[in-house]
């Protein structure tokens, strides 16, 4: 089973530089993918917190809802849609975009990337970087990350959407923590399934 898709290196990295600082499993990545696709959608050329939000949300919310309540599942899904700051015209577009191309098998989501507009600014085909909320957020995840992967002498740490997802909980001083922390979720599970190592691995 692949437990991740490629490495990640350090938000602001250059790219002759081969160190690395964490890994993402193969959901977080896909994921990211998507939080970038949204970036750039709007023609940001930074990855905001919200956007991982957003596209963790498209790609794994079956994964994710069970630290709601089922009867709470609309009113997080609504209050998500209103935190990623996407209007219900555009997250029903994305949902069903990612949707089909799911069905059609298509793991790493590349034909999405067409539907980009073309941009007469050749720097706008740089791969997006991470805002600086969302590198301290990242690099929190790696404090805490229970899964090692031990490469060239390294022990560098493999970071999941659970992970990730606490991490955005605890981080207090913005307002996207705040609202999850209010949100109803059950933190002690997902603290339990972030942080040990025992769980199932799952892409």
């Amino acid at each position: 089973m692949k437990l991740f898709g490629r490495r990640a290196a350090a938000s602001g990295a250059g790219k002759n530089q081969v160190s690395v600082s964490h890994l993402l499993t193969l959901d977080l990545t896909r994921s990211n993918a998507l939080a970038t696709m949204l970036a750039s959608s709007r023609a940001s050329p930074v990855v905001e917190t919200a956007d991982l939000l957003a596209g963790m949300y498209i790609y794994g919310w079956e994964r994710l809802s069970k630290y709601w309540d089922d009867q709470d599942q609309d009113r997080v899904e609504e209050l998500l849609r209103k935190m990623c700051r996407i209007s219900p015209q555009r997250w029903s577009f994305w949902i069903e975009l990612y949707d089909k191309k799911r069905r059609q098998k298509d793991p790493r989501l590349r034909s999405l990337l067409l539907l980009r507009r073309p941009q007469k600014d050749a720097r706008m085909d740089a791969p997006a970087r991470h805002s600086a909320e969302l590198t301290a957020l990242f690099k929190q995840a790696e404090e805490i990350a229970p899964f090692r992967d031990n490469s060239e002498g390294r022990n560098i740490p493999i970071l999941t959407s659970e992970c990730v997802l606490l991490c955005m909980v605890r981080h207090g001083k913005s307002e996207i923590s705040r609202k999850l922390a209010a949100s109803g979720m059950n933190l002690p599970r997902l603290e339990r399934d972030a942080l040990s190592s025992r769980r199932s691995r799952r892409e």
